[in-house]
């Protein structure tokens, strides 16, 4: 996209597309058939503003994005984000080493736990994208 998307809608309708192409409508529509009206502001707000806004921006690509997302994600320790963020990664085009050099590299700035926790949320979630061990 060459031009941001300017108005709230435009931020709406794009982060939408990118939240579906990035995580898949599968997890999207239950994210949104989980929605309440106690949550419905939240959605609003990361659909328009993480996936309409930031990851809009052309600074980035969306591989280069991830790598990030999956770095900051083991640094805070945040897993269900995470892993959601490791199919995320696959749909954007990174290797199963490529997420692993992450890890590791991870392990020196955020921690040799983390890292050893991140392999283990990974592991799995690599082998059933892929259809063979990691």
């Amino acid at each position: 996209m060459s031009e941001l998307p300017d108005t709230d809608d435009a931020r709406r309708e794009a982060g939408m597309r990118t939240r579906r192409e990035v995580l898949g409508d599968a997890w999207v529509d239950r994210a949104v058939a989980g929605t309440t009206p106690f949550t419905a502001g939240f959605q609003d707000f990361i659909t328009r503003t993480a996936w309409g806004d930031v990851w809009q921006r052309p600074g980035l690509s969306r591989r280069d994005r991830s790598l990030l997302t999956l770095a900051v994600t083991i640094a805070l320790r945040h897993w269900e984000e995470f892993a959601l963020h490791v199919r995320a990664a696959v749909n954007n085009g990174l290797t199963d080493d490529e997420i692993g050099e992450v890890i590791q590299h991870a392990a020196v700035y955020a921690g040799v736990p983390a890292a050893n926790h991140a392999f283990k949320v990974a592991g799995p979630i690599l082998e059933e994208l892929r259809g063979t061990p990691t």
